[in-house]
């Protein structure tokens, strides 16, 4: 089946300026063209249009998404390659996962600790802690942010 530009990006949840501009930066060497210019997109290509959308959640740079393709156009001679852009794009994306986990423990954090002081009706109460007195999932986060304070208690 074809698709035209609109209804892939419809199918993929996106809109239709995206496939244009991913076009135009040249990662789509893949989709063919009607004797008139317009876009033929194949069921096939839905999946390479998912591999450049997840290289772009990763923050992969279009300049390396761009040479990706170019490789896989190649053909096998390139699986080297290929797996080595991959394997380093993942250990990227494993130290943005490492970096979230600890925006989140600090989330977490502060959530109890506005929790806890909205139920004593101030934050004063924080003062006369020590590390003890929180809970062992938060003293992480809560030494990160209290470095000073908290590294001689340790």
């Amino acid at each position: 089946m074809v698709y035209t530009v609109g209804e892939m990006a419809k199918l993929m949840g996106v809109p239709a300026s995206t496939l244009r501009y991913y076009d135009k930066e040249g990662l789509l060497p893949f989709v063919e063209r009607s004797s008139g210019g317009m876009r033929m997109f194949q069921e096939k290509d839905y999946e390479w249009l998912r591999i450049i959308e997840c290289l772009k959640k990763t923050g992969m740079p279009l300049r390396d998404i761009r040479a990706y393709i170019d490789m896989a156009m190649r053909g096998d001679e390139t699986i080297r390659e290929r797996l080595a852009l991959i394997r380093k794009q993942r250990q990227a994306v494993l130290r943005q996962m490492e970096e979230l986990q600890q925006t989140l423990d600090t989330l977490d954090f502060k959530c109890w600790y506005y929790e806890t002081a909205e139920e004593a009706g101030t934050t004063e109460w924080f003062e006369s802690m020590s590390i003890e007195d929180v809970p062992q999932r938060y003293r992480a986060a809560m030494m990160s942010l209290h470095q000073p304070s908290y590294a001689a208690e340790e």
